[in-house]
């Protein structure tokens, strides 16, 4: 098996910060501005070696696990850091600080046989979003601790990406009309998570890379009676170059990466297949799985590999999602679920 681990030589040297004459007036009270109320935070969080879990954006606050040093965010929308976007030098010294703390590897397939502990579940479609994909299970073969599978499920018109993947990795296809379709994510992570043989569910995204104790992370705060766990602290959108971050999101529940108990997963009907298109599910599985036992403090990081934009994920897809959520979230989350469950027993008659 080959191991690759990245951490800080994977990218280039903080720029040092350079002031212009020729900046617009807004960006220059912007910078000022950040560098005297962001700056001084953000020095004193790198000087402890886990500091940077805890940094955030003014007027923003945290709660802090005293068990995991983890920091739950106490607002409901997810933010960019707005220094890191104003001095992208300080993403690139905050993602190497984090991924030197957790490491993200690469392996062939895992190291570790048996049963698995933890299993990931993949949605995929397209050509274009497989070189992402492959890269991802990359990540996730280099679990350390634990055993882990991971399902990939494959909605599209005809089979297009299951010869490209590794032998280790289970695959399943849900065909439809036509690749003209709406993607619905919802349908593929519940037929992967029905297949699943752990009990312990990861809802993962094809473009995302974890770090190597990400699904033994997991295990532990799952070993602990958490149903619902959250661990991603900051999210690093690569650029176009990858040879670092131009975006640092943080509070990004349910979305990228979420992990579930098996059973309170079913308990609470999965994910909505209702939502078609881009948008919206997260946010209502998040909105059912917080009556569960639920740990969001997050205190790893995970990257975000860069890709354009996709032209199918549209500005009124997106509004049609939230649409849809804030009409079920009119409904009680004990109503919501009920109906889920209902709609899934009729399906196993």
């Amino acid at each position: 098996m080959v191991v690759t681990t990245i951490a800080v030589r994977l990218f280039t040297p903080a720029r040092r910060i350079r002031y212009s004459r020729h900046v617009p007036r807004h960006r220059l009270r912007q910078k000022f501005g950040a560098v005297l109320h962001d700056w001084p935070r953000f020095v004193r969080a790198m000087s402890t070696a886990r500091g940077w879990v805890r940094f955030h954006n003014r007027r923003e606050r945290l709660t802090i696990d005293a068990a995991t040093g983890g920091a739950r965010c106490e607002w409901m929308y997810t933010s960019d850091l707005h220094l890191c976007s104003v001095y992208p030098s300080t993403a690139q010294t905050l993602m190497r600080r984090a991924t030197a703390q957790w490491p993200i590897a690469f392996a062939e397939r895992p190291a570790i046989d048996g049963a698995p502990r933890v299993s990931f579940v993949i949605g995929h479609r397209g050509e274009a979003r497989a070189p992402h994909l492959l890269r991802t299970l990359a990540a996730i073969a280099a679990q350390r601790a634990v055993p882990v599978e991971c399902i990939v499920v494959e909605q599209s018109a005809r089979p297009v990406i299951q010869s490209r993947l590794p032998p280790w990795v289970r695959y399943l296809h849900t065909p439809i009309a036509s690749d003209d379709e709406p993607y619905n994510r919802s349908q593929t992570l519940n037929a992967g998570a029905a297949m699943a043989k752990s009990p312990l569910l990861v809802l993962h995204d094809n473009d995302f890379l974890v770090p190597a104790q990400y699904a033994a992370e997991l295990a532990k705060r799952h070993d602990e009676g958490n149903e619902i766990i959250d661990l991603k602290r900051f999210m690093f959108y690569l650029a176009p170059d990858e040879r670092g971050p131009e975006r640092v999101v943080q509070n990004l529940l349910a979305g990228g990466s979420v992990a579930a108990d098996r059973r309170a997963y079913d308990e609470i009907g999965g994910f909505d297949e209702s939502f078609v298109g881009w948008g919206g599910e997260d946010n209502e599985f998040w909105d059912r799985a917080s009556t569960r036992r639920v740990f969001a403090f997050g205190y790893l990081p995970l990257v975000h590999l860069w890709h354009a934009p996709q032209p199918e994920k549209a500005a009124n897809e997106a509004d049609a999602g939230r649409a849809r959520r804030e009409e079920l979230e009119r409904v009680p989350r004990e109503e919501r679920i009920r109906r889920l469950r209902d709609r899934a027993a009729s399906a196993r008659r």
